[in-house]
C-alpha cells in the first residue's frame, strides 16, 4: 500500500471520530430532511383529540344555550299569564264581575275552574266583541284523543250572540290549582260562590309538564288607596 492510500485510510479514520465524538458531545449535528411516518401519525391523532374536545365543548353549550332558551320562553308565558289575570280582574266591578269558582279533580288530576262576566277587552282578548261574555280560565284537553292539557279561556257569549271560542294560554301543563282568600273567613278556600263580592285574593297553582315545581301566583282583586 502506498503512502498515499495510509493517508487518505488515516483522514478517513479521523473524519469518522470527530462525526462520533460530536455526536455524543452534544453538539449540533446536520438535520434530517421531511418527517417520519410515525411522527406524521401522532400529529394526526393529536389534531383529530384536540377537534373532538372542541367540537364537544361547542356542541355542550349549544345545548346549554337552547335548553336556557326554551326556559326563558316557558317562564315568559307564565309572567304574561299573570298579568292578564291581573289585569282582567281588578277591573271587575265588584258585585257585577259575576266571579264564582269551584274545585274539580279527574283522574287525580286537579282540574279547577274560575269564571267571570265581562264585555269586550283584555278578558277576552279582543277589543271588537260585542256584548258580555262569561269567561272561564281552565283546562281542556289538546284534541279528542290526546290526554294532554291545555290552559286557556273559554268564552260564552250570553245570550245569542254567538258561539262559544276556545283560547288556549298555555300548552302541556299537568294540573289547575285555584283557590280564593276570604276576609270573613280570614282563610284560604277552594270555592267561591258569592258572585255579589270579590274575593280579596285568588291563588293560582299551575303543575308544568317542563319543570319539577309548580308555578304559583297569588293575585290581589281588592283596591286599596293610593
Amino acid at each position: 500500500m502506498g503512502l498515499r492510500s495510509r493517508n487518505k485510510l488515516a483522514f478517513m479514520f479521523i473524519a469518522f471520530a470527530d462525526q462520533k465524538a460530536a455526536s455524543g458531545s452534544g453538539r449540533p449535528v446536520a438535520p434530517r430532511g421531511g418527517f417520519t411516518l410515525l411522527e406524521i401519525t401522532l400529529a394526526v391523532a393529536i389534531l383529530a383529540t384536540m377537534s373532538l374536545a372542541i367540537y364537544r365543548f361547542v356542541q355542550s353549550n349549544l345545548t346549554a344555550l337552547r335548553a336556557s332558551a326554551d326556559a326563558n320562553a316557558a317562564d315568559a308565558c307564565y309572567s304574561g299569564l299573570r298579568d292578564l289575570l291581573a289585569a282582567q280582574w281588578q277591573s271587575l266591578p265588584s258585585g257585577q264581575g259575576g266571579m264564582t269558582g269551584a274545585p274539580f279533580k279527574l283522574n287525580d288530576r286537579q282540574r279547577d275552574q274560575i269564571q267571570w262576566t265581562c264585555g269586550s277587552g283584555s278578558g277576552l282578548l279582543t277589543r271588537y266583541a260585542p256584548g258580555q261574555f262569561t269567561v272561564s280560565l281552565r283546562l281542556q284537553p289538546e284534541n279528542k284523543k290526546s290526554d294532554q292539557l291545555d290552559l286557556g279561556f273559554l268564552r260564552t257569549p250570553q245570550g245569542d250572540s254567538g258561539q262559544e271560542t276556545w283560547v288556549p294560554l298555555i300548552k302541556k301543563v299537568n294540573s289547575l290549582q285555584i283557590q280564593y282568600f276570604d276576609p270573613q273567613l280570614n282563610n284560604w278556600i277552594d270555592r267561591w260562590t258569592n258572585a255579589a263580592r270579590l274575593p280579596w285574593l285568588v291563588k293560582i297553582t299551575v303543575g308544568r309538564t317542563d319543570a319539577a315545581e309548580p308555578w304559583e301566583a297569588i293575585i290581589s282583586l281588592r283596591r286599596t288607596p293610593f
